[in-house]
């Protein structure tokens, strides 16, 4: 069964780095909180023995406030890895160590892996390993896990030493044992007597209850309560039925801690939740009295004190002047001004779009050749028949539409990593908080939003799950329902195509209007939902920039491969059964002889797709949509980027000479039916209608309720068609 290793640390401490270079596995690591929302699993040998390695969500803290420290927190607790190897930033060592004692405190073996030493050492910083290492107890290794060499070789060993593995053929499991010269004990700080006397008084009535100790250490449970951690509460509610929480009415609380104690001890139904409620009610009371603050409090400031006597014992020394201002700072002042810092920001993006439509224009024009010659050499070799229709109609004009726009996916993927991995998009979040504070979102709702295409070609999926990172139900929720606003990489290729039809000579400026127009959008329903359905106080946005870094180009690519990989992949798969479906329902049934005498187009709208769209062409003609719209549209709902091979599929089966070869976007410009405000008002339905099948399934999970899926879906596609209408009645009454 091998080695379970956890890996633990704060965000932008280069965990998921770590992870990569230890298992060889190649994920997408970001320079910003929120990427890792789950765990993620690998494996590594090392002498003949196997480690399991699981990536934990990066967090600040083990007390559960978010969903991401649950994750992680309940790992650690509840699965009980035999090993957690903390990662440390160097540079900012005394933020990190914090969550290093939480796990300490929890009793579990640990090892810490000191990461980006050369961002410690170019910043002055001196860190004397072998002493900090005898002060915790545990083993420390340097690393610089970004180079994907340095400390990981040390690292593995120092882990291969601890364990002594020794297979058991009987029973076909490991067992595993902590080398005694390496065994980690449970650290104990002091909180002072208040606390300390009440931590020994509540680890006497929980080491009577095996419910909990089965699961944690006494000691830690005890801090939990004090630290009024609310899984912990509910784990004990669980058991006791009608757990409460404390304060009596006498209380002298501030009206926060009112809010977290506030009745615990009145109606409880067992005798361990009356003694716990006891203690930590008196406790409470005197801190209030005394000092005026409360047990949270005391125990984060000890944990912080505890960590400054460390570090001032030789731990850490600076060879800078402390007035000097770092690099990445320089950098801010400019990057992130109040006025500067958005026109520069606009002008990356703008540059971004003009760099890649200019440069990938050659490739997409190589590709869309291959494809047509394909088309036609085919046509002249397969005979006449429903084969030759789907191969050509249904699979290669609808697929090779969307495999088409490629090497501008891949420009587009390319220049998206750069600004993750330099750390500027963590600095666009920053800028973004102040905006989405108008619209009543949270800064942490930032990053959901550029993870589902805020700059151009993301996922609503990923961003989604992101949501997770936000700690107010509501903000979450208003995310959670504004995300597939964005412009993911599966709205591109309709976007493109459009622009490439129609305003080839505008291309960036489009590209980047049509972004703006999706932020703009999601942030005006952002602010009605908050407005109606989802009132609430908006809560305090605190976020860590990371230091600015220079990507390596082997990481760009493997990012960039990955996306683009993703994109072929979801084309060759998901796209082409939908596409060979959507064939099938414009071919059958076959209409009769004089019916076909006629008009491709004629016999086309006899399908059962042609029907369809026909019969609400009635409505959807008020934004300028007609029958073919219609059917690519409806089947843009189980993916965007079937929009694209559908009109392919579509205008291919109505192509009056069977032997044209122009591409779908001259057969758009050349359409009498396909207009520029046609084109138009389809990029901003497009953006705005229902999100894909696979994005409802997921809001609906993550809100807990398939009501908000169902929302989803009615309320875009409301506001979409809305906004298309406008835009389309609008620009024919200016003569358009």
């Amino acid at each position: 069964m091998g080695t379970t290793i956890a890996l633990a640390g704060n965000p932008n401490s280069g965990k998921t780095t770590l992870f990569n270079a230890l298992t060889g596995a190649h994920q997408h690591v970001g320079n910003y909180p929120g990427v890792t929302v789950e765990k993620k699993c690998g494996t590594f040998t090392f002498n003949n023995k196997t480690f399991n390695v699981v990536d934990l969500p990066g967090t600040y803290s083990l007390t559960a406030y978010s969903l991401e420290e649950v994750v992680a927190r309940d790992f650690l607790a509840l699965e009980k890895p035999d090993i957690v190897i903390n990662i440390v930033d160097a540079s900012n060592l005394e933020r990190n160590l914090y969550l290093s004692l939480q796990i300490m405190e929890m009793g579990l073996p640990v090892c810490i892996a000191l990461n980006m030493m050369d961002v410690a050492k170019k910043r002055g910083i001196t860190i004397d390993i072998e002493k900090l290492s005898k002060l915790l107890g545990v083993p420390i290794v340097a690393t610089v896990a970004r180079d994907g060499k340095k400390g990981t070789i040390e690292l593995i060993e120092t882990i291969s030493k601890i364990f002594d593995v020794s297979d058991d053929s009987n029973n076909q499991q490991s067992n595993i044992k902590i080398n005694n010269n390496s065994l980690l004990s449970l650290i104990k700080i002091s909180y002072g007597n208040d606390i300390d006397n009440a931590i020994i008084d509540i680890e006497k009535v929980v080491n009577e209850y095996s419910f909990l100790t089965d699961k944690y250490p006494s000691r830690w449970i005890a801090l939990k309560f004090l630290e009024n951690d609310e899984q912990v509460i509910k784990l004990a509610q669980s058991h006791g039925q009608l757990f409460k929480r404390i304060l009596c009415d006498t209380c002298k609380f501030n009206t926060e801690s009112c809010n977290i104690f506030k009745h615990i001890s009145q109606r409880c139904d067992t005798e361990f939740i009356q003694k716990i409620a006891q203690i930590v009610t008196q406790v409470s009371n005197h801190l209030q009295e005394t000092e005026s603050t409360y047990p949270e409090a005391v125990i984060a400031d000890r944990r912080y004190g505890y960590i400054n006597s460390l570090l001032k014992q030789g731990v850490i020394s600076h060879h800078y002047d402390s007035q000097k201002i770092r690099r990445s700072d320089k950098i801010d002042k400019v990057l992130t001004h109040r006025i500067f810092g958005p026109l520069i920001m606009v002008a990356i993006l703008y540059s971004m779009y003009h760099f890649t439509f200019t440069y990938s224009e050659l490739p997409v024009s190589w590709l869309e050749s291959l494809f047509g010659l394909l088309s036609s050499s085919l046509d002249s070799i397969m005979a006449d028949g429903l084969i030759k229709s789907l191969v050509i109609s249904g699979i290669i004009d609808g697929v090779g539409g969307v495999l088409g726009f490629v090497p501008l996916i891949m420009f587009m993927f390319f220049f998206i990593a750069i600004l993750e991995d330099s750390g500027y998009l963590a600095r666009v979040a920053y800028m973004l908080d102040r905006v989405f504070r108008i619209f009543g979102l949270h800064g942490s709702s930032v990053m959901p939003f550029i993870i589902s295409g805020g700059i151009a070609g993301g996922c609503a999926v990923p961003g989604i799950m992101a949501t997770r990172t936000l700690k107010s139900p509501k903000e979450r929720l208003a995310t959670l329902l504004t995300v597939p606003f964005m412009n993911c990489g599966a709205k591109l290729p309709v976007f493109i195509l459009l622009i490439a039809a129609f305003f080839q000579e505008h291309r960036a400026f489009f590209m980047f209007l049509i972004t703006l127009i999706a932020w703009i959008g999601a942030l005006a329903a952002a602010k009605l939902f908050r407005s109606t359905i989802i009132k609430g106080q908006s809560t305090p946005f605190v976020m860590e920039l990371p230091s600015y870094r220079l990507p390596t180009f082997t990481s760009l690519l493997i990012h960039t491969w990955e996306r683009t990989w993703q994109y072929i992949k979801k084309a060759g798969t998901v796209i082409l059964g939908i596409s060979i479906v959507l064939w099938a329902m414009m071919t059958f049934p076959s209409a009769p002889a004089d019916i076909q005498n006629k008009t491709p187009e004629t016999s086309l709208k006899y399908s059962i797709a042609g029907r369809i769209g026909s019969s609400i062409e009635k409505i959807t003609q008020f934004a300028g949509f007609d029958w073919r719209i219609n059917i690519a549209l409806l089947g843009g709902f189980a993916a965007k980027e079937v929009v694209v091979s559908t009109l392919g599929t579509a205008y291919s089966l109505s192509d009056v000479d069977p032997e044209q070869t122009d591409t779908l976007a001259k057969k758009l410009s050349n359409s009498a039916d396909f207009t520029p405000l046609t084109a138009i008002s389809l990029i901003i339905f497009t953006m705005f209608y229902s999100p894909c099948f696979v994005s409802v399934v997921c809001i609906s999970r993550e809100s807990g309720s398939w009501r908000w899926g169902l929302f989803s879906i009615l309320f875009n596609t409301g506001f979409a068609f809305s906004l298309a209408v406008i835009v389309y009645q609008a620009g024919l009454m200016m003569g358009f």
